[in-house]
């Protein structure tokens, strides 16, 4: 029953934050210089040409007419029409997810291989004198270069030196798996460093504050080895903020995968909508932003879940037994 009750309280929420996120993109969307209208026909077109258009695609009902059909269409599934395309926009954000999908798979899974271990080295092998500094650096540097620039500092570099990996193309996996990874290693590792610095020194506090426990000191005096500690005593339980953080991490990814499928040529969902935006497109970015929103939703669920598996007492019925 509490179990239900949960699950009803989270759909509840999920569905108000679903409704909140559609009403300002929306209204923002339609607040951007330069309408629809303008950016089509151009800053010569006539009145008669504007209204012409924008009653073609309802643009001329009052806002929350336009914004009261396109939410009832949304609940029965149909994201609207690209105006640009005039393709449906469900099926065109379909067919660019697995591009999106795979890139921030890349980029979790480097994240992971990368930032735990690096973090867990760091506070095995801390020193009382502040050794680790270049490690902190290095995480520094991550976490503060942006992925534009990041990004175009890569393209600029394989593109003028030719080091061996494509730089403006891509290829289908479902055509060439190995094509399609050199393609999309270069964009993952952009992604990936942001992520990849910050799980890096959440593992490290965590981890260090493991590692006074009095059960981790038990385990030393009784001789055990020191990865056998990390591996037994440590790492569960210096688990939960860093699976917190990844899971946080993975919807913050998918939303830098709009500036690095974009800076890097990927026919992702990410550089559709940045081209949504510029042409005023506003049922694709009506459409991808609430798919976002709807990502990051799941993504906060299933934390809650796995956190509750790693540590029962941290888990969403243990905090209603109480």
């Amino acid at each position: 029953m509490r179990l239900l009750m949960w699950w009803s309280g989270r759909a509840l929420s999920s569905a108000a934050t679903l409704l909140g996120v559609s009403v300002l993109i929306f209204a923002a969307v339609r607040l951007m210089p330069g309408g629809f209208a303008e950016t089509v026909l151009g800053p010569f077109a006539t009145a008669e040409q504007k209204a012409e258009l924008a009653a073609r695609y309802g643009l001329d009902q009052p806002v929350f007419m336009q914004y009261g059909h396109w939410l009832g269409a949304v609940a029965g599934g149909d994201f609207g029409v690209s105006m640009i395309s005039r393709q449906p926009v469900g099926a065109e954000l379909l067919a660019r997810l697995p591009v999106t999908a795979e890139l921030t798979v890349l980029a979790v899974a480097a994240s992971v291989l990368l930032g735990v271990p690096l973090g867990v080295l760091t506070a095995v092998r801390a020193r009382p004198d502040g050794g680790g500094a270049a490690g902190r650096l290095l995480s520094g540097l991550g976490v503060s270069v942006p992925e534009f620039v990041l990004g175009s500092l890569v393209v600029f570099v394989f593109s003028r030196y030719a080091l061996g990996l494509e730089v403006g193309s891509w290829t289908p996996l479902t055509q060439d798996p190995a094509a399609n990874l050199a393609t999309m290693i270069l964009p993952a590792a952009v992604l990936s460093v942001f992520s990849i610095s910050v799980t890096a020194r959440t593992t490290r506090d965590a981890v260090m504050g493991v590692l006074v426990e009095p059960y981790v000191t038990a385990a030393v005096g009784r001789g055990e080895s020191p990865w056998f500690i990390v591996r037994h005593h440590i790492l569960r339980n210096a688990a939960t903020p860093v699976v917190t953080l990844i899971g946080t991490t993975t919807a913050y990814l998918l939303g830098g995968a709009l500036i690095v499928e974009h800076v890097f040529n990927l026919p992702g969902v990410g550089s559709y909508i940045v081209q949504a935006v510029g042409r005023r497109d506003y049922a694709v970015v009506q459409a991808g932003v609430l798919l976002a929103a709807g990502v990051f939703i799941v993504m906060n669920v299933l934390i809650d879940l796995l956190v509750g598996v790693i540590d029962p007492r941290l888990g969403v019925m243990a905090g209603r037994r109480s």
